[in-house]
């Protein structure tokens, strides 16, 4: 019997939602361990929307577990509904939602919000010493909920390939152990049965970014 594994998704977009490629490279890689991925999103309103073409916010409304439903292909649940007893383990995928949707980080940096029902979720798996895999932005989660965790988020030093290193550095003043990798690779915060690595936080071939989402997956089901 595979490992039951819950993804939380935050949309469906990089500018507003999940980022849809680290979602689907979580999937996959799911699926070539052997794991079961059980999909969930909390239901409420997206922050805004955001025109991808334009890189503008729109009037349009859009609800966050209706359109993470389209990266599930239908299938998933609310996150009010997850019984972490039945569940391995926990990934959740980077993307702006993450920072609009399950937190307010894009508006108010360190000093955010998780929201309660993402916070619950994420207590309750650490609780239950179960892993909890995070890329892309999805680490400043843990750095808000585990107080003096270990994570990446890739590099940071500021340059051309790591654009969002400052993220890194806040990383550090929430009293965070940054710990830099390249985006091929993890850290794994032993002691929290934390995973994470960089994916988008780096300008890299998308091949890397899901090698990088791989090795994540696959340390995630090791210590499931």
């Amino acid at each position: 019997m595979g490992k039951r594994v819950a993804v939380v998704l935050a949309g469906c977009g990089v500018y507003d939602g999940s980022e849809i490629h680290e979602a689907s490279a979580v999937l996959v890689h799911l699926s070539r361990e052997g794991a079961q991925a059980e999909i969930y999103a909390p239901n409420v309103d997206q922050m805004h929307v955001v025109d991808h073409v334009k890189g503008q916010p729109t009037q349009e409304k859009r609800n966050v577990l209706v359109e993470s439903a389209r990266i599930a292909r239908g299938n998933i649940k609310d996150l009010a509904k997850v019984d972490v007893t039945g569940l391995d383990a926990l990934i959740i995928p980077g993307g702006f939602g993450v920072a609009k949707n399950l937190s307010t980080w894009a508006t108010q940096g360190k000093n955010c919000i998780i929201s309660k029902e993402v916070e619950d979720v994420l207590k309750a798996f650490h609780a239950a010493k179960k892993p909890i895999g995070l890329c892309c932005i999805s680490p400043v989660l843990a750095a808000k909920t585990f107080p003096g965790c270990e994570l990446t988020m890739g590099h940071d030093t500021e340059c051309e390939k790591w654009p969002y290193a400052k993220t890194a550095e806040t990383m550090k003043e929430l009293g965070c152990k940054h710990v830099n990798k390249h985006v091929t690779e993890v850290h794994v915060d032993v002691k929290n049965k934390l995973v994470t690595t960089s994916a988008f936080m780096c300008n890299a071939p998308i091949h890397e970014i899901y090698d990088g989402i791989g090795k994540m997956v696959k340390e995630v089901v090791r210590l499931a």
